[in-house]
């Protein structure tokens, strides 16, 4: 048997380091996803009901989107029912889409897994919320999501700046971030 020089072992070596390598990035990535705080607790029958849109993170699914709104229900079975619609002016229609979240276990429920089609769940993460339920943030941990949400179409710049300063302190890249155009 013939023996291997140094960049034929190399050679063989590549395919094992780079497989390493996107193992320790990935776990890595992983961690640092898992490391966004969300809040202690949420109350489901004081979340439930009327959100707007005030900004996000533009996403395919909302693509041309004014007017965006989520209605969420709770269940007697413990999950929430969603629902949400948007006004598509270049279209002239309404979008409305409807999920089920489920409430993840130890989470004070503030960590949901939503689900419009079966088997796919999306993390749906409450990383801030008014006192008085009268805005909610939600986030992915991977930070490619963002919403910003509020009872009513407006929210005040003094509210809405200090969302984008804990926001962007939990690592999200708020050059992403859009606001939403509201119904007149």
């Amino acid at each position: 048997m013939r023996r291997l020089n140094n960049s034929e072992k190399f050679v063989l070596a590549m395919p094992i380091l780079a497989a390493a390598g996107l193992m320790f990035l990935s776990h890595n990535t992983q961690a640092q996803a898992q490391d966004l705080e969300t809040v202690p607790y949420v109350d489901l029958e004081k979340y439930a009901g009327e959100w707007h849109e005030i900004a996000s993170f533009p996403q395919s699914f909302q693509k041309g989107c004014t007017c965006t709104k989520a209605n969420y229900t709770p269940n007697e079975d413990g999950t929430i029912t969603v629902e949400n619609s948007c006004n598509i002016p270049a279209k002239g229609k309404t979008k409305s889409s409807t999920a089920k979240a489920f409430v993840e276990d130890g989470s004070g429920n503030a960590k949901l897994k939503v689900q419009f089609f079966w088997p796919f769940k999306g993390k749906y993460w409450i990383i801030d919320l008014a006192n008085d339920y009268s805005y909610a943030v939600v986030g992915h941990p991977n930070r490619n999501y963002l919403w910003i949400l509020s009872r009513t179409p407006e929210m005040d710049q003094a509210t809405y700046d200090g969302i984008l300063q804990r926001v962007e302190e939990k690592g999200f890249d708020l050059t992403k971030l859009e606001k939403t155009i509201q119904c007149e």
